[in-house]
Parts: C-alpha cells; sequence; structure tokens
C-alpha cells in the first residue's frame, strides 16, 4: 500500500489548529519540525492547509505537541477516516475523563506492508483487540502478535509498528489512551 494522505477532507483547518498549539507552546516552526522529525516545508504545508499529511505524520506532530491527535481534528458528524503506510484508521469517538483523553478506532491493516508510528508523548498507552486476522503490533523493538479475540496493550512512548501476518486483512478495535487533562486544548 503507497502512502496516502492522512485526511479525506480540507487539511486547513487542521493547519490551523496545529500552528495555534504550536504558537500556545512557544515552539518555532523549525524547532517542531526538528523534533517530530519531518521537513520543516512538510510542517509548513501542514499548517497552511497546502499539504494533506499521513497519519505518521500527524502522530509525529501531535506527539510533540503532547496532544491526542483528535485536538487537531474535526469533530466530523461521520466517522473520520485517516490513512497510514498499511493502516486505515476509522476515529470513532473521543472520550475525556477526569485526567485522561482516550481515542477510539477501528484499524484496517491489509498484509504485505508494515507501518512505523512514531513516539507518542510519556505515559501514552495503546490497547488493541483484533477481531479478524493476525496483527503483528506494538513496540518497534519487541512487537506482540494478536489473533482473533486477543487483546494486547504497550507504553507507546517509543516507536511502535503495525503489521498484518499472513494472507487475512485485520480487522481491529484501538484504544488510545492520552494522560493529562490538557489534551484538547487549541481547539
Amino acid at each position: 500500500m503507497e502512502s496516502r494522505p492522512a485526511l479525506d477532507g480540507d487539511p486547513r483547518e487542521v493547519g490551523q489548529r496545529v500552528r495555534r498549539l504550536r504558537e500556545a507552546r512557544g515552539v518555532s516552526l523549525s524547532e517542531l519540525a526538528r523534533r517530530a522529525g519531518i521537513g520543516k516545508a512538510t510542517l509548513s504545508g501542514v499548517e497552511t492547509g497546502q499539504r494533506n499529511p499521513t497519519l505518521e505524520t500527524l502522530w509525529a506532530i501531535t506527539a510533540q505537541l503532547g496532544v491526542p491527535i483528535a485536538a487537531i481534528l474535526d469533530t466530523p458528524a461521520e466517522p473520520q477516516v485517516m490513512y497510514g503506510a498499511a493502516v486505515e484508521a476509522t476515529l470513532l469517538e473521543v472520550f475525556e475523563d477526569q485526567e485522561v483523553t482516550y481515542e477510539l478506532y477501528r484499524l484496517r491493516v491489509p498484509p504485505g506492508t508494515t507501518q512505523s508510528s512514531p513516539a507518542h508523548h510519556e505515559g501514552v498507552t495503546e490497547h488493541l483487540t483484533v477481531f479478524h486476522g493476525t496483527l503483528v503490533a506494538g513496540p518497534a523493538s519487541a512487537p506482540l502478535t494478536a489473533g482473533p479475540g486477543d487483546h494486547i496493550s504497550w507504553t507507546s512512548d517509543g516507536p511502535h509498528t503495525y503489521r498484518a501476518q499472513g494472507p487475512d486483512v485485520v480487522q481491529a478495535s484501538l484504544l488510545i489512551r492520552y494522560p493529562g487533562r490538557q489534551t484538547l486544548q487549541g481547539r
């Protein structure tokens, strides 16, 4: 699967939210690009709405801003579908509970590709349940394997991967837990 834009819709609003969050934290464009491991031109294009970034790029940016990806997305009437190198992620719902924000996704992972995702900020955990197929996911240095009905979880403040194992498309749910109440600030 080739790299596809993360967002189906207009990326300008997402870019404005990224810029507001970056500026509210007093971080320069160059510094955020460096921390996120992306090019300055890429980040500038995201902020101006001239680029429709991949899911991996959005996660890299939001991790460095210390917010969940939901902080920069619209709250659509329909679930938002985002595309990574190997993962199609549909954001189903965002929950805020006391000092924690949760994002619930439906994942589809076709066989044949691997997605390497950047680290989220400290304390973020991912909880994945597989419904169909076999998925290898988790920390890049020690991924876990889950088949139908299995649940795996890991601390995702380091690089992590997702890969379908075998011939079947993986269908799964992913719950990402972000500690800290400041998460949706700047929206």
